[in-house]
């Protein structure tokens, strides 16, 4: 009964986690390590239930996903390319292999997210007008839907802050509010859980009752997290988005080269 308690609590912190900052395997990865799983069958656990932050994410965030949907389903198709790519390396060769990098990922992420937030009205006329230009049009596009495909690829493979990096990406090429954003975001995720997932189903084993318990969890804490953004300091939710981040990076570069 413990056990379950703890796993349920820690899906609520997840979903909050994952539906506000993308950090959601700061919690429930290592709670589903603590009740015993292999790294690699909790990562697979850990991707099956964070479908579960996702829906709820998405039913809370109509509001701000109305207008976006046809942006939203192509970089949703774009991610899933990567996501695919990624699921399949990672049964192929597990994430312990790749924590070595995986830091100087989550790092970038977390700088590219306070840059964005102090882009100038200069900055973002500059950026709108690149995409506005035949030429330079293409080349920002490009850039842009490589880098939904490159997050994809990481997010399906290791998935930690895989969030982040997308909502970092979004907040540097849309310049949307931050609530859309974070909204767009929350949908590329759960698109690339899910089909992770599926792939999951026929090449792996995931832990069922562990999902359905901390899913429960993530449905309620993935519905809270777009209430909350609504209505807190956008910046001071960013830098704190983005403090979480360096400090991720941190322990997993200590993991990686210090231990």
């Amino acid at each position: 009964m413990g056990t379950i308690v703890f796993v349920f609590f820690a899906g609520v912190a997840a979903g909050l986690l994952a539906s506000t900052a993308g950090l959601a395997s700061v919690v429930s990865y290592p709670a589903l390590l603590a009740v015993g799983l292999p790294p690699v069958l909790a990562n697979v656990t850990n991707t099956a239930a964070l479908i579960f932050s996702g829906l709820g994410a998405i039913t809370a965030s109509i509001k701000e996903l109305r207008g976006h949907w046809r942006r939203v389903s192509l970089f949703v198709v774009l991610s899933l390319l990567g996501s695919v790519g990624g699921s399949w390396l990672l049964l192929a060769a597990p994430a312990e292999s790749f924590e070595k990098v995986v830091p100087f990922f989550i790092l970038t992420a977390a700088l590219m997210l306070l840059i964005s937030g102090r882009q100038t009205s200069s900055t973002t006329d500059s950026l709108r007008a690149a995409r506005q230009h035949p030429n330079k049009r293409f080349l920002v596009l490009l850039a842009s839907y490589l880098g939904v495909i490159l997050v994809g690829a990481y997010t399906g493979y290791f998935g930690a802050a895989g969030g982040v990096l997308f909502l970092a990406l979004l907040s540097v090429i849309l310049d949307d509010e931050f609530a859309v954003i974070n909204a767009i975001k929350n949908v590329m995720a759960f698109a690339g859980n899910f089909v992770a997932t599926i792939i999951f189903i026929f090449r792996s084993h995931i832990v069922w009752h562990f999902v359905i318990v901390m899913g429960v969890g993530l449905f309620i804490g993935g519905y809270l997290g777009p209430v909350i953004v609504r209505h807190v300091n956008i910046k001071l939710l960013r830098a704190l988005i983005a403090l979480a981040a360096m400090v991720l990076a941190v322990d997993l570069f200590i993991k990686a080269y210090l231990k």
